[in-house]
């Protein structure tokens, strides 16, 4: 790559987009990455409440094994926004214990390393076939929908009658 004046403006490069996002100079690279971590969890806000998850088996939209595996990538998409706005609460709700927010972080981490080498398992398992994709969706979906859920139950929830932080997941 070229050397630039400190002026140019990073771009960040990712599958299918290009970002301009702010000069060089004014940004050091740990600065950057909780940049980048804030920027595409915001993304992940962005599913608003109205976008359900829709029914791919049994939608007339779905026609095709491309029609299932964007409906699935959709239902995934819904399914990482409410796990992270459960985890957000669960570090919002923990806010004055360092060790617990370290600590949440980290088995969030964990996990994210878990799902990510499971699915890629169960890809692995489908590969002679065009299901593969939609098998490996499913499994993102499913261990999402379980982190979530686990989130709730260890952190947003109380010993006694007070209700939780927020509703169950379904």
């Amino acid at each position: 790559m070229q050397s630039r004046s400190p002026r140019t403006f990073i771009i960040v490069l990712s599958r299918k987009c290009a970002c301009l996002l702010y000069p060089c100079h004014a940004l050091s690279r740990k600065m950057l990455n909780k940049f980048f971590i804030l920027f595409f969890v915001s993304l992940s806000f962005t599913v608003s409440a109205a976008n359900k998850a829709k029914d791919c088996s049994h939608s007339r939209d779905v026609k095709t094994t491309i029609d299932m595996n964007e409906c699935l990538s959709h239902n995934l998409s819904i399914a990482r926004a409410e796990m992270n706005q459960y985890l957000q609460a669960s570090l919002d709700r923990n806010a004055a214990d360092p060790e617990l927010i370290k600590s949440i972080k980290i088995a969030q981490k964990n996990w994210e390393t878990y799902r990510s080498s499971n699915c890629d398992s169960v890809y692995t398992a489908w590969r002679e076939g065009t299901i593969r994709n939609a098998m490996a969706l499913i499994c993102g979906i499913r261990l999402t929908k379980q982190r979530t859920h686990e989130l709730w139950e260890d952190f947003l929830t109380y010993m006694d009658s007070t209700p939780p932080v927020l509703p169950e997941p379904q």
